[in-house]
C-alpha cells in the first residue's frame, strides 16, 4: 500500500498544514508497513520539494508547469491521479484545509475511489486499514474501512503534531506534466487574501475567541486588545459571525475552522458542542463567562466566572504590569 501525500503550497511557500499531514502520512505508512511519497505542485514547488526532502519520504515529486503553476482543483486532481496510476499508489492524503476539501473529492472521483474526510487516526484491522474520524461534533468516533483499490482521505491538522526534519533525504525529481491548459474548464485568476498583522487562525499558538458575550463592536475591541498584547489570532463563535462583528473565515467550530493552539481563550462563549468541536484539542483552554453553568467550563482547563467586561481589562492590566 504505497502512500502519496499532496503537499499544500500558496504563493510559493509550503503551507503550515502540510507538516501535520506529513506526520499523518508517516503514521499511516507505519500502520501498513510501507513508505510514503510527497507531491508538491505550483510556483515555488522545486524549492518546496527541497525543503521537504528531509521529512522521511521516499520520493518527492514537484512541478511548476503552466497547468499547475497556480491551484485549480481540476488541474491538480488530474495530475495527481495520473501520478497515482503511474506509480501504483494505493492511498492519497492531504490536509483537511479548504484546498484539501476542494481537491480530494475530485481526485477520488477520477480514481473511482472511496474517501474518508477529517481522519484523526489509523488502525490495522482484519479488513485492512481502519480510518478513524469524528462524527456528531466530535461526540462519536467512526471507524471506517475503504474497500476500493485506492483510498483517498483528508486528515485533520489539529489531530497530528507538525513533522520535523529527520531520516534519510528523499529522491527529488521533477514530475512531467502533459496536461494541456486549453482543455481545462477552470483557470486561476487571482488571489484575494485577507491581510492581517495577526497570525493566521489555524497556525497561531495563541487564539483569543469572542462569543455572544462581547455584545457589540465595543466589546470586540477588548478582545482585539488582548489578542494584540499576546500576539494571538482572533477567533469567533457562530453568534459573533452571524452578527457581522467578525468575518466568517474567523469562525471556530464544526462549520468553521478547527484549531489546536497551545493556548485558547474563550471569552463570552457558552460552549455549544458545535464550537467545542473546533477547539477542544487546544493544549490549554481558558474560559471567561459570567454564567457558571456554561458548558464551556466542562472542557476548560482554567475557568473564570465573571463578566468579561470586568475580567478582560484586569487581565490586560496584569499582563502589561508583568511585562513592564
Amino acid at each position: 500500500m504505497a502512500i502519496l501525500l499532496v503537499a499544500e503550497m500558496r504563493e510559493g511557500e509550503v503551507r503550515h498544514a502540510t507538516y501535520p499531514a506529513i506526520t499523518a502520512a508517516k503514521q499511516l505508512a507505519e500502520t501498513v508497513g510501507t513508505d510514503f511519497d510527497i507531491l508538491v505542485l505550483g510556483k515555488g514547488s522545486q524549492a518546496g520539494a527541497e525543503k521537504l526532502k528531509d521529512f522521511g519520504a521516499k520520493n518527492v515529486w514537484w512541478s511548476e508547469a503552466e497547468p499547475v503553476a497556480e491551484y485549480t482543483a481540476e488541474a491538480y486532481a488530474q495530475v495527481t491521479a495520473d501520478l497515482i496510476k503511474d506509480k501504483g499508489h494505493t492511498a492519497a492524503l492531504a490536509p483537511a484545509t479548504t484546498t484539501g476539501k476542494d481537491l480530494m473529492p475530485r481526485l477520488a472521483a477520477l480514481l473511482d475511489a472511496g474517501m474518508v474526510s477529517d481522519a484523526i487516526g489509523f488502525e490495522k484491522g482484519d479488513e485492512g486499514v481502519v480510518y478513524i474520524r469524528p462524527m456528531y461534533a466530535g461526540n462519536a468516533l467512526a471507524r471506517v474501512v475503504i474497500d476500493t483499490p485506492v483510498h483517498v482521505l483528508t486528515v485533520r491538522e489539529a489531530a497530528f503534531d507538525a513533522a520535523t526534519p529527520g531520516g534519510n533525504g528523499a529522491a527529488v525529481a521533477e514530475l512531467p506534466v502533459s496536461l494541456d491548459p486549453a482543455v481545462l474548464k477552470a483557470r486561476f485568476v487571482e488571489y484575494q487574501l485577507s491581510k492581517s498583522e495577526r497570525p493566521e487562525l489555524t497556525e497561531a499558538k495563541v487564539v483569543i475567541s469572542a462569543g455572544r458575550g462581547v455584545k457589540d463592536a465595543e466589546g470586540l475591541k477588548l478582545i482585539e486588545q488582548l489578542a494584540d498584547l499576546l500576539g494571538a489570532a482572533i477567533g469567533a463563535s457562530r453568534a459573533v459571525v452571524d452578527e457581522g462583528l467578525l468575518p466568517n473565515d474567523l469562525q471556530v467550530g464544526q462549520t468553521g475552522k478547527i484549531v489546536a493552539p497551545d493556548l485558547y481563550f474563550a471569552c463570552g462563549i457558552s460552549g455549544a458542542i458545535q464550537h467545542v468541536a473546533g477547539m477542544k484539542d487546544a493544549k490549554v483552554i481558558v474560559a471567561i463567562n459570567k454564567d457558571e453553568e456554561a458548558p464551556i467550563f466542562e472542557v476548560a482547563d482554567y475557568g473564570l466566572v465573571d463578566d468579561l467586561f470586568k475580567a478582560v481589562p484586569k487581565l490586560i492590566e496584569k499582563i502589561q504590569q508583568a511585562r513592564s
